[in-house]
């Protein structure tokens, strides 16, 4: 058996838990939704459109 070292040698994975922290937003809207989530409101809750006009497209 291998048993994680102590003393800080995790390494983190920033788009991992940017992914988790996205599927929590989605979520918490979903469930705060009385019917499904359009795919609309799906693109609210991810910023797609705040991404789409940060990278100029």
């Amino acid at each position: 058996m291998h048993v994680a070292p102590v003393g800080g040698t995790a390494v983190q994975d920033h788009v991992a838990l940017a992914e988790i922290e996205l599927c929590g937003e989605l979520i918490i809207a979903a469930s705060a939704a009385e019917d499904r989530l359009s795919l609309e409101s799906i693109d609210e809750v991810l910023k797609v459109a705040e991404e789409r006009d940060a990278s100029g497209d």
